[in-house]
């Protein structure tokens, strides 16, 4: 591996601060979660799996995400649920995907983005139960039986949101730190996408460390993942390396096995 200069891992560095034994994604991104939906990459990502399922664990700090602009990536969404949905335990056979809990899901993404201030309580849930009937489309499912299918794509979406909210803000803080910034880019419209590439990167391959090869599986996709980025790979994958690094200071103990 070539070992860059811009990257400065001993201590536990935070690499854009350089501060030893910083943590500055360990945020309130707790619960459970599956892989990350790989069609939701065009969409600034989508859900975004291992960070935001159990490993992180629930800390102080997270935003409660409604400045996120973005919207849940609906085609990433269908393929995510296609392929669970039977494994939940509310599933019934009788049913099907498409037909009958889709909307359920889609119910459930809709509520997190209208009530994005509020977290799914009994209060909550007897708000949104009379819009089933009209959210339900085809669906042959009560709201009995459509309740825990909505509820689970309410808290997949929030841990993203609530991820991506504080991570936004962590790096618009710190960006201008960095050894690599380049005043001719914004944090928005450029850095921003960087580092949320990164930050999913990270956690849809948990077995993985950043080495020349997956840099390089990196690169091939920035041109598919960059949105509204107008830097090229080679400025912006200083910015997606520490992104990725800073979710592994997260994760607890030494996650990858790399004796950090």
């Amino acid at each position: 591996m070539t070992k860059d200069p811009n990257e400065t891992r001993d201590m536990n560095r935070d690499p854009i601060t350089k501060a030893p034994g910083s943590h500055p994604v360990g945020v309130g991104v707790g619960g459970v979660g599956g892989a990350a939906a790989g069609a939701g990459i065009g969409a600034l990502f989508g859900p975004i799996g291992m960070l935001v399922g159990g490993a992180v664990g629930t800390l102080a700090g997270a935003s409660a995400g409604k400045s996120v602009a973005e919207s849940i990536d609906p085609t990433g969404e269908h393929d995510y649920w296609r392929n669970e949905y039977s494994n939940r335990p509310y599933a019934n056979p009788q049913y099907n995907y498409d037909d009958d809990y889709a909307p359920a899901y889609e119910y459930g993404n809709t509520v997190r983005s209208q009530y994005a201030d509020r977290k799914w309580d009994d209060s909550l849930e007897q708000d949104i139960r009379s819009g089933w009937e009209k959210a339900k489309a085809k669906s042959r499912l009560s709201w009995e039986e459509a309740k825990d299918a909505t509820r689970d794509a309410f808290d997949r979406s929030d841990r993203t949101y609530r991820t991506y909210g504080a991570t936004d803000n962590y790096y618009r803080d710190q960006y201008k730190n960095a050894v690599y910034y380049k005043p001719e880019y914004d944090y928005d419209n450029d850095y921003r996408p960087a580092y949320r590439y990164g930050t999913q990167a990270r956690s849809a391959h948990p077995n993985r460390e950043w080495d020349d090869n997956l840099e390089a599986e990196l690169g091939n996709r920035w041109d598919n993942a960059k949105s509204t980025s107008r830097m090229g790979w080679s400025e912006a994958k200083h910015a997606v390396r520490d992104a990725w690094h800073n979710v592994e200071r997260a994760l607890p103990g030494d996650f990858d096995g790399d004796g950090r």
